[in-house]
């Protein structure tokens, strides 16, 4: 007689993303008309404390966010991605900023050196690629810095250039929650923060770069522009692949 095959209870894996939109607008209810330093303060040392980074290029006005970001707890993981092409002032200013705010943790992301040898061996990839370059020297290495947590926030804010101006405080990627505190910051408040609180300005910003990327990709700002049209001037291209453009209509 034919031995009766085992009962056998097939394998179930929860491929449920961390986050949903519903998620996001759940949050973007609860903290309607809170104020950004309050936000970050409830959040990182309640509920996301432990599973959110803060995501900085230390750019013109990276010092605001990550002001309040110290504030709230200096323990925050911080992701920087060194594409190796940044301005040496942006690294020297990063330094003076983790010094200054008592940042206990930033972490230094780099391209991995086999992707760079195999598709950008001579380093100029940026000029007849960058999207590709962006992909590689960028999107890559914050993948991966990324990967332990199930939040992180961007700096970004929506008068910054047009593919931003319907920018959320809380939207989901890839299943992770993204908080955009500044979201509804214009320079004005910007610039009030960094007067109240006496924070040094990144050096390049004097001289015209309102938006700093990598160095061979940035360049200054005309009058009349939008802050990031200094960044890859003659390319099609406004966000380096880690952002994505958003919708006209303003989520809820």
């Amino acid at each position: 007689m034919a031995e009766r095959a085992l009962d056998r209870i097939p394998d179930r894996i929860n491929v449920r993303p961390a986050y949903t939109v519903e998620d996001a607008a759940a949050y973007g209810a609860r903290f309607a008309g809170v104020s950004a330093p309050e936000l970050l303060r409830t959040l990182l040392t309640g509920e996301l404390r432990g599973q959110i980074a803060a995501v900085s290029s230390f750019g013109t006005e990276s010092a605001v966010l990550l002001h309040m970001v110290a504030s709230a707890d200096p323990a925050t993981p911080v992701v920087f991605t060194d594409t190796l092409k940044m301005f040496p002032e942006t690294l020297a200013y990063r330094d003076a900023l983790v010094a200054r705010l008592g940042l206990l943790d930033v972490r230094v992301i780099r391209p991995d050196p086999a992707l760079l040898a195999a598709k950008d061996p001579d380093g100029i990839r940026h000029g007849y690629d960058p999207d590709g370059c962006c992909d590689l020297r960028k999107v890559e290495p914050l993948t991966r810095g990324l990967a332990p947590f199930e939040a992180w926030i961007s700096g970004r804010k929506g008068f910054q250039a047009g593919t931003r101006r319907a920018l959320p405080r809380f939207e989901v990627e890839d299943g992770r929650l993204k908080l955009n505190p500044l979201a509804d910051w214009d320079k004005a408040a910007l610039n009030a923060y960094f007067a109240a609180h006496d924070l040094p300005r990144h050096p390049l910003e004097a001289e015209g770069y309102l938006s700093i990327g990598c160095a061979p990709c940035t360049s200054q700002v005309k009058p009349g522009e939008d802050p990031r049209s200094g960044r890859w001037r003659g390319f099609d291209k406004v966000e380096c692949g880690i952002h994505r453009p958003v919708e006209s209509v303003r989520p809820v």
